[in-house]
């Protein structure tokens, strides 16, 4: 894998792990509130489904840098298998609850992709 996959891979995992501050640890604080749009209320009362999302993206986080850091025979198909992740939610997160996550989440990944796989 070359220097700009690699980059790029981390730069997704970097994303999730961002994300995964901001739903679990961020949530109900004012740069939690302010990266979703949030209302104290609603914050509040959702603040253990946004905690259960934060895991779900430490997972894909985790699967990157796996793809990043692991066996070796085993680099390839985790990045492939773990960036397709991420332009998946990041396309149903967009079509369902926010169109920035397009430009946040899916695009990046999707550039990602393409270039891991050219890379091998």
């Amino acid at each position: 894998m070359n220097a700009a996959a690699a980059f790029l891979v981390a730069l997704v995992a970097l994303i999730h792990v961002y994300i995964v501050v901001l739903e679990m640890a961020l949530w109900t604080a004012p740069r939690g509130r302010a990266a979703f749009g949030l209302e104290p209320e609603f914050a509040e009362a959702t603040k253990t489904l946004a905690a259960n999302q934060g895991l779900y993206n430490g997972f894909l986080a985790a699967g990157l840098l796996w793809g990043l850091l692991g066996p070796e025979h085993l680099r390839f198909a985790f990045r492939v298998f773990f960036l397709g992740c991420v332009v998946v939610a990041g396309l149903y997160g967009a079509a369902t609850a926010n169109r920035r996550i397009l430009v946040v989440q899916a695009l990046p990944a999707a550039i990602a992709l393409v270039v891991a796989v050219l890379a091998g």
